[in-house]
């Protein structure tokens, strides 16, 4: 060992050792029990960043401990590589999606590695690989074979001047995100999944998820969306046929003054078609064609409307009711219909009100009289209904019940569930995705490509288009296929995969990467899943964790896994935050271009004062962010690591501190120098494991110590509890510090060994590289990192002595030092004759002595 602690000379070092004698590869050992550790991979978008760092170094933490548990470690690296970030950085870049993602995925490999990450890279996979998708492919069309998967036409956003389909999110305002442009709903074909077939058994599981935050499972809860009610069919005036709604307040039916469909509801044109509202009703529909129709955008909007000239019948009280059209209403919910009760619930009353609708009052709180001319808003609560016929004076939730069994014997209608949960739109009209193995043929229809065939490689040369669009439609070479079943001429599908399918199995994969015959080897498989521990952010709380529920129960039903939830464990970390730096003259500032030195810090690049902002999640926009290769290159992997660990619990943010770093590099010095300190001392000798009684006090104290954080640490790290394990380290450190300060250093060799092997081990997982190093300074045989977690002694955990707290009626009033084995008595009598309750229980006398053993003594005097 150097007298001065190098990091970047220690860190490729150890590094490099690692990887070339394959440490960290793995295969499955039925002796030992398994451990599958993974993280959330990331898109390679070229760059790792903070929120990489912190995710992969507590998932790297827990993987190295559990290795030295006994267990067998699988911990996987990978990429989701599709998708249209590569393609919106291509066209900016002037390259091929193809040839930016392979070079991202090159120099993010390179980052992860300096960070001593311990992954088995022979398991590294990405998913715009042939080989990765292919499977995916192949399970596609299984799927489709057995009705799993369907096509359908529905409304998407669509930019006229791009020709694409863009996601919700990249509606901006109505304008399309890249051009600008007005956005319109257009009608096409797209494929989906029948996610909605596993919604109650993935809504019933959320239960069965113990090691899942529950803000995660109750966001799954809410996503799926279970409602309980009643179909209710209200008929056409002086026509046939009828409109179905769906409805969670039956009892509030005799109240419905109107009935509301969503504007691609096929009965919207038909019904006011040759009626004077037919122009109306067009130019509403072309209004809400530009509109975003997503229950997050309507939630927000302004109700409105349009009459659309036809009526109907409510099915219980007799009545006509108009028909509109509503913005509120969405096709992909229950029926496309509701019924519109504005007496008993708000948006319903908004709407009337703004189109003059009645309000009629059909459920009475107790108590109360609610006369609707006099309502400023919707009575949504329980009570007695009233103006509902035969139903009048029934309690609302009991009415319920028995107005859904009186629809249903008149075949009017019927309790009836719906699930928020809509199937799963997979297809993208976008160039970088799976390409969706199907052909279109005029004699055959739809027909699967064969299974020989796959995979349907996506042409990495192909151009893409001007104005962002895929160019597999244009591209003959691609699309002109004959048609596997008859042989004419066919055209294949050109539509690629929602990325989030990648994403939906890739954990599966790393169980055998390699495998060509499968979409993965079943043994394999059966030995590591499900991942014991997943780790990631929250934001995926509902998409990409539901869909790897979702698929993984194809899968079982497929008899290809023989289990139904992909994550045992789920650990959410928390965001990475920084204050924003602002300057008047050039906005957001990245940390480097403040000078922060000064009194008041000012913009480096025009020496205008900067303001200070609040601390938000780091982001690019915003500029405060800290590059970890800035970290890396100053202070090296281990310290980077640590303040990532030390400066907050994983599950909530961290706000970033300069200081903090500082404070981490520090220790790691003190560290290493108190290795100095003792490390001759320690050489050559065992670590110390006999009796207690033959060390000096001063020893024994450090033993004791040392023991006592082995047992902290572990239970530490064993609850993902960090911050507070090494806080336990950096305890022990001072100890041994303090005590040389003293003139009490360590005076048996075996005892410095001890403690010096102990630091090494309880640091390990954290701050891998440095710890490496010091177990070779130290003579130690092998690989640390190859090392089991040290055991503690039992008899070692126990104090000499230990300080009682003294209370006279409750009151703190002195403090005892005692024998950690002393008596009842003793401890009774060494209170009862401090000086602090002594002054207390003057002139009273003693009713009782509550002694709580190594803790306190409580006297109680009147």
């Amino acid at each position: 060992m150097s007298e001065n602690y190098s990091p970047l000379e220690i860190e490729e070092k150890w590094q490099q050792q690692w990887e070339a004698e394959g440490v960290f590869r793995v295969h499955e050992d039925r002796a030992k029990p398994k451990y599958y550790l993974l993280e959330m991979f990331p898109y390679p978008s070229g760059k790792i960043h903070m929120g990489h760092v912190r995710n992969y170094t507590i998932g790297d933490v827990v993987a190295r401990y559990k290795r030295m548990r006994g267990f067998n470690v699988l911990h996987p690296m990978g990429w989701d590589a599709f998708g249209m970030p590569a393609e919106n950085a291509a066209i900016q870049n002037k390259t091929h999606p193809a040839a930016w993602t392979y070079e991202n995925i090159a120099a993010m490999r390179r980052q992860l590695k300096r960070l001593g990450f311990s992954y088995d890279w022979d398991r590294e996979l990405a998913t715009c690989t042939p080989e990765y998708y292919r499977w995916e492919q192949w399970l596609f069309i299984r799927m489709f074979e057995k009705g799993m998967v369907y096509r359908k036409e529905s409304f998407v956003n669509w930019c006229d001047p791009c020709q694409t389909v863009l996601a919700n999110e990249q509606v901006e305002d109505g304008a399309c995100w890249r051009c600008g442009k007005e956005v319109r709903q257009k009608k096409l074909w797209q494929w989906y999944f029948r996610i909605t077939d596993f919604a109650q058994d993935l809504l019933d599981h959320c239960d069965l998820l113990p090691g899942w935050p529950e803000k995660v499972t109750t966001m799954q809860k809410n996503w799926i969306g279970k409602s309980t009610g009643a179909r209710i069919r209200f008929g056409l005036e002086g026509l046939e046929g009828g409109i179905d709604v769906f409805t969670t307040r039956p009892d509030t039916v005799c109240g419905a003054s109107f009935v509301c469909l969503a504007p691609e509801h096929p009965l919207v044109t038909a019904l006011s078609a040759g009626t004077p509202q037919a122009g109306e009703v067009t130019a509403f529909l072309e209004k809400m064609a530009r509109q975003e129709r997503t229950a997050r955008a309507i939630e927000t909007a302004e109700k409105e409307g349009v009459f659309i000239g036809a009526f109907a019948t409510n099915p219980v009280s007799g009545k006509s009711v108009p028909i509109y059209a509503g913005n509120f209403v969405l096709m992909e919910y229950g029926t496309g219909a509701v019924m519109g009760v504005p007496a008993h619930d708000q948006r319903d009353f908004d709407f009337a009100a703004r189109y003059a609708l009645d309000r009629p009052v059909v459920i009475q709180p107790e108590g109360e009289k609610l006369e609707s001319i006099s309502m400023t808003a919707a009575w949504t609560g329980p009570g007695r209904l009233v103006n509902s016929g035969i139903f009048d004076g029934m309690d609302s939730e009991g009415a319920k019940a028995a107005i859904a069994d009186w629809l249903e014997a008149r075949n009017a209608g019927e309790k009836a569930e719906r699930f928020r949960l809509r199937d799963w739109g997979i297809s993208r009209q976008r160039y970088w995705g799976s390409p969706i193995p199907m052909i279109h043929c005029e004699a055959c229809g739809i027909v699967p490509v064969p299974e020989k065939d796959l995979p349907v490689r996506l042409p990495e040369d192909a151009a893409l288009l001007e104005n962002g669009g895929s160019p597999l439609g244009a591209l003959a070479s691609f699309y002109e296929v004959d048609c596997p079943r008859c042989g004419k001429k066919a055209r294949r599908d050109t539509d690629t995969m929602d990325t989030f399918v990648e994403s939906s199995w890739y954990f599966l994969r790393y169980c055998s990467p390699a495998c060509d015959t499968a979409i993965f080897d079943t043994e394999a498989v059966r030995y590591w899943m499900p991942v014991d521990q997943y780790i990631g952010g929250v934001e995926h709380a509902v998409m990409h964790l539901l869909y790897s529920r979702y698929f993984t129960r194809v899968l079982e039903a497929e008899g290809l896994v023989s289990f139904k939830e992909p994550f045992t464990n789920l650990l959410t970390q928390g965001m990475v935050c920084k204050e924003t730096t602002t300057c008047p003259v050039h906005g957001f500032l990245y940390p480097e271009e403040v000078d922060f030195g000064q009194e008041k810090p000012f913009c480096l690049k025009c020496q205008s004062p900067v303001t200070v902002g609040r601390v938000e999640k780091m982001s690019k926009s915003k500029r405060n962010v800290v590059d970890p290769a800035m970290l890396l290159d100053r202070y090296g992997a281990d310290t980077t690591r640590l303040f990532c660990l030390f400066a907050a619990p994983p599950e909530r943010d961290l706000e970033w501190s300069d200081t903090g770093v500082e404070g981490a590099y520090r220790f790691l010095n003190r560290v290493w120098r108190l290795v100095l300190r003792y490390k001759d001392v320690a050489s050559g000798v065992q670590p110390f494991d006999g009796e207690l009684s033959d060390l000096s006090q001063a020893d024994r104290d450090i033993f004791r110590k040392t023991h006592q954080t082995l047992k902290r640490v572990a239970e530490d790290i064993d609850r993902f509890h960090f911050n507070t394990a090494i806080s336990a380290v950096m305890e022990l450190v001072n100890a041994v510090f303090s005590s040389g300060e003293k003139g009490e250093g360590i005076e048996n060799a075996g005892v410095a060994r001890h403690l010096l092997e102990s630091v090494c081990f309880m640091l390990s997982p954290v701050a891998p590289h440095m710890m490496e190093e010091i177990w070779a300074g130290l003579g130690g045989s092998g690989r640390l990192v190859e090392k089991g977690w040290p055991l503690w002694r039992e008899d070692a955990l126990q104090e000499e002595n230990v300080l009682i707290v003294v209370q006279v009626n409750g009151k703190l009033r002195d403090r005892v030092t005692l024998p950690a084995d002393a008596d009842e008595e003793t401890i009774k009598a060494q209170a009862l004759a401090s000086e602090g309750a002594v002054r207390f229980m003057e002139g009273k006398s003693v009713k009782k002595v509550i002694v709580v053993r190594g803790k306190l003594v409580n006297i109680v005097v009147a």
